[in-house]
C-alpha cells in the first residue's frame, strides 16, 4: 500500500514539475498558419503566417484610422496591431481562454524554462509606455473597458494611455507577461524559439515479440488496466491482456473466442475490410463502442448509403464505369455503434459484445475501389468522434474531391455522436447518418458546404493518432501517390494540399472530369515530416507510411518525445525530433531496429539482413502505460529496453522508475531531462520522509 501511495504522490509532483502546457503555431481563430510566397504589404510576415492580404488590407486601414501624430509611437502600434499575423498569434492573444484586443507584451526577462528567443528578454510592455503614454490617438486598443476589464470601450475617443492607466505597472499588469515554459510574449517583431541544436538521434529500436496473430488495430481499454483491443480486417476484435515487461510473458488473447464477430457485415478483400475501432471514452460506464468498415450492398442488404459521388461535387456515377469488377459505390464506408453484452452495472467488465448495431452512425459510397482511409478516434480534449476518408480512388484523384469542401472524399471529419438528432433535422440538415454537427465545426453554418469536415486535401490518411501529452497534437500520416510519403500535424481547416501537391512538392494531375485547382488559389500546410520513395526502395519506388505516436513511454528514455513512424514494407523506422520543442519544426532519423534475444516469442530474421521479419507493418499501437506496439503482418511487437537489444543509451539508467498501481496510468517520470534529476531526487526523498510519518 505505502509502495503505491508513494508512486501516486510522486507522481503528482511531476506533474507540478512538469506543467505540459506548450506553444504550437496556431492563429488565433484556431485554425491553422499557411504559407505566402511574398511579405505581405503592410505587416513585416513572410512565410509562415495567420494573415492574408485582406486581412492585412484591414489592419492598415485600422491603423490609418488612428491617427497617431508620433512617428515612434506609431511604429510601435503598427508592430503590435500586425501580431495578428504572427504564426503564434492563438497563444499570443488568449490567456486563460480569454480573448485579448492585443498581445502579451513582454514585460520581464526570458524565464530558464522558455522556449522563446532572445527577443523576450527586452522589457517591451514598459518601451511602449515610455513612447506612448503621452501620444494621443483614435480607437486605442490599450483602453480598459467599462467593466475594468481589457478591452475597447464602447466609446473611443483620442486618448493617451495615461488617461486610462495610473502607471507603468497597472498598464503591464493588464496587457504584460514573461515568456515561460509553454507561452509566448510579443516583443516588437515576429516570435521566434530558440534552437538550441537537434539532440542526437537513438541509436536503436528494441523489440519484443509478444503476439503471432495479424492486427490491424489496437486501442487501450478506457478502464485504464493492462488490457487492450486488437482487430483483424475481417472483422474481428478481441480483447486481450498485456504482460508487464521484463516477465516473460506473451499477449493473452483467445483467438477462438472473439470479443465481436462482425464478418457478416463487413466485406473483406486486399483493401477493404474492418478499418477501424473506437471505444467510447465513458465507454466504462456506458460499454459504447463503434466500428469503421467497409460493406458491399451486393452481399449485404444492409450496406445502404448515399453516393459520394453526385451532382453536388459534378460526378455523375453513370459515367464511372466499373472498378476492378466493382459499380460505383457498391462499396460503402460504415462507421456503427455496438455495445457490450449484459446488463451489468460495470461495462468494463464485460468480455464480450453483442455483433448487432446499435446505431448506423454514417454511411458513404465510394466511386472506385480504393483509398478508403477508414480510421476512427475520439479526440481527447473534446470527445468527438474523427472519421478519416480517402479521397476514393482513382489515378491523381481524377474529380478533385479532396479539395472540394462539398464531399467528404479526403478529409478528416469530426462529429457528435451523443447529440442525435430526429429523422427530421437530418434530412434537413443533410447529414449522413445519426450524428450531430459539434460548435467550432469550420462549415457548420455554411450550408453549401460539408459541416462534417474539420480537414481536408488529404489523400489516403493512413494511421493517424493525438499525443497523450499535448492533445493539440494531431498527427496523421497520408499515403502519396508517386514520390512522397507525409507526415501532417492536423489543424482546424487546415488544407493539406492534395491533389495541388503530393508533400512538398506541387502535383500535375492526369487528364480528369474535373477542374484543376490553381496552386494560387490556396494556402497549403506543408507535411513537417514524410519521405521520399527512392529512400526506401530504390529499385521500384514503392512505398506507403504507416504513421504512429510520440514515444510517452518509460521503457525506452532516449525515445521519449519523439514521433515514431513507419514504412508498410518493414525496411525503414524513423524517429522525428522536434526542435525547439513545441515548434513544429521537426528532423528526423531512420533508426535501425533489431528484436531481443529474449523475446517471449523468438524473433525471425530476413535473410541476409539483421532486421527482424515483420513482413508488412500494417498500424502501430500504444496501451495504458504508454508502451508502442507495431502491428505487423508477422505478428504483436513492443518496443523495450533498448540494452536488451545492445543499444546504447545514456538515460536508461539513470531513469527514475515509478512503480505503476494496479492500473497504469499516464507517467511523465521518464520526461526528466538531466538538469531535473536531482530535483526529482530530493522530491523523492522527502516523500519518503513524509510517508514515514504518516
Amino acid at each position: 500500500m505505502g509502495r503505491v501511495l508513494f508512486s501516486i504522490v510522486l507522481y503528482c509532483s511531476l506533474v507540478l514539475l512538469f506543467d505540459p502546457s506548450f506553444s504550437l503555431p496556431l492563429c488565433s481563430d484556431s485554425t491553422a498558419t499557411f504559407t505566402l510566397n511574398t511579405t505581405l504589404e503592410f505587416c513585416p510576415y513572410n512565410g509562415s503566417v495567420c494573415c492574408n492580404s485582406t486581412e492585412d488590407l484591414q489592419l492598415q486601414k485600422q491603423y490609418h484610422a488612428m491617427n497617431i501624430s508620433d512617428p515612434s509611437c506609431a511604429s510601435v502600434v503598427k508592430s503590435i496591431l500586425c501580431a495578428r499575423c504572427d504564426p503564434f498569434s492563438a497563444k499570443l492573444f488568449t490567456v486563460d481562454s480569454t480573448p485579448r484586443p492585443v498581445p502579451v507584451l513582454c514585460n520581464s526577462t526570458v524565464s530558464a524554462n522558455s522556449s522563446q528567443s532572445n527577443q523576450a528578454a527586452t522589457n517591451f510592455c514598459s518601451s511602449v509606455w515610455d513612447t506612448c503614454q503621452n501620444v494621443s490617438f483614435l480607437n486605442s486598443p490599450f483602453a480598459p473597458s467599462l467593466k475594468g476589464q481589457v478591452g475597447v470601450p464602447l466609446d473611443s475617443n483620442a486618448s493617451k494611455l495615461t488617461q486610462y492607466w495610473q502607471s507603468e505597472t497597472d498598464f503591464c499588469n493588464a496587457f504584460g507577461g514573461a515568456s515561460g515554459d509553454g507561452s509566448v510574449c510579443f516583443g516588437g517583431q515576429p516570435v521566434t524559439l530558440n534552437n538550441t541544436g537537434t539532440p542526437s538521434p537513438p541509436h536503436g529500436l528494441c523489440l519484443e515479440k509478444i503476439g503471432n496473430g495479424s492486427y490491424l488495430n489496437m486501442v487501450a481499454h478506457p478502464d485504464g488496466s493492462n488490457r487492450a483491443f486488437f482487430s483483424n480486417q475481417p472483422g474481428k476484435i478481441w480483447m486481450a491482456t498485456i504482460p508487464r515487461q521484463g516477465a516473460g510473458g506473451a499477449l493473452e488473447l483467445d483467438e477462438s473466442n472473439p470479443f465481436v464477430d462482425l464478418t457478416d457485415e463487413v466485406y473483406f478483400d486486399t483493401i477493404f475490410g474492418m478499418m477501424g475501432m473506437a471505444f467510447h471514452p465513458n465507454f466504462s460506464q456506458n460499454g459504447r463502442f463503434f466500428a469503421s468498415f467497409t460493406c458491399d450492398k451486393v452481399r449485404w442488404q444492409g450496406c445502404t448509403g448515399r453516393c459520394s459521388c453526385n451532382s453536388d461535387v459534378n460526378c455523375d456515377p453513370s459515367k464511372l464505369g466499373p472498378d476492378n469488377g466493382a459499380q460505383p459505390c457498391q462499396h460503402q464506408i460504415v462507421v456503427a455503434e455496438y455495445t457490450v453484452n449484459g446488463t451489468s452495472s460495470q461495462p468494463s467488465l464485460a468480455t464480450s459484445a453483442k455483433p448487432t448495431e446499435v446505431r448506423r452512425i454514417f454511411t458513404m459510397g465510394l466511386p472506385f475501389t480504393s483509398h478508403h482511409g477508414g480510421q476512427i478516434l475520439f479526440g481527447p480534449a473534446d470527445g468527438y468522434l474523427y472519421i478519416m476518408t480517402g479521397d476514393g480512388g482513382g489515378r491523381g484523384d481524377p474529380y478533385n474531391f479532396a479539395q472540394n469542401k462539398k464531399s467528404l472524399l479526403g478529409k478528416i471529419m469530426r462529429l457528435d455522436v451523443n447529440s442525435i438528432p430526429s429523422t427530421e433535422e437530418i434530412d434537413k440538415l443533410g447529414l449522413w447518418g445519426n450524428y450531430s454537427i459539434p460548435n467550432g465545426n469550420p462549415y457548420k453554418e455554411d450550408t453549401g458546404l460539408q459541416p462534417e469536415i474539420w480537414a481536408y486535401g488529404l489523400r489516403n490518411p493512413w494511421r493517424c493518432s493525438f499525443d497523450s501529452e499535448r492533445p493539440s497534437y494531431f498527427m496523421c500520416g497520408d499515403v502519396g501517390e508517386n514520390t512522397y510519403e507525409e507526415v501532417d500535424i492536423i489543424t482546424k481547416n487546415g488544407n493539406y494540399g492534395w491533389r495541388v501537391y503530393e508533400g512538398p512538392n506541387s502535383f500535375s494531375p492526369p487528364d480528369s472530369p474535373s477542374r484543376n485547382t490553381s496552386p494560387n488559389s490556396i494556402s497549403p500546410i506543408l507535411p513537417v515530416m514524410g519521405y521520399y520513395h527512392s529512400d526506401v526502395n530504390k529499385k521500384e519506388g514503392s512505398a506507403s507510411i504507416t504513421a504512429g505516436y510520440f514515444y510517452r513511454s518509460m521503457s525506452d528514455p532516449c525515445m521519449y518525445g519523439r514521433y515514431l513512424y513507419a514504412d508498410l514494407y518493414a525496411t525503414a523506422l524513423w524517429a522525428g525530433t522536434e526542435t525547439p520543442e513545441n515548434s513544429g519544426n521537426f528532423t528526423t532519423n531512420k533508426i535501425p531496429f533489431s528484436c531481443a534475444a529474449d523475446s517471449p516469442i523468438p524473433c525471425s530474421s530476413i535473410h541476409g539482413s539483421s532486421l527482424p521479419t515483420l513482413g508488412y507493418i500494417y498500424s502501430f499501437g500504444e496501451d495504458n502505460s504508454k508502451d508502442i506496439f507495431i502491428l505487423a503482418s508477422s505478428g504483436v511487437y513492443r518496443v523495450v529496453s533498448p540494452s536488451r537489444c545492445n543499444y546504447t543509451c545514456s538515460k536508461e539508467n539513470v531513469t527514475v522508475v515509478v512503480s505503476p498501481g494496479p492500473s497504469p496510468s499516464k507517467s511523465h517520470a521518464s520526461h526528466l531531462s538531466d538538469p531535473y534529476n536531482s530535483l526529482v531526487l530530493m522530491f523523492s526523498t522527502l516523500l519518503l520522509l513524509l510517508l514515514g510519518f504518516l
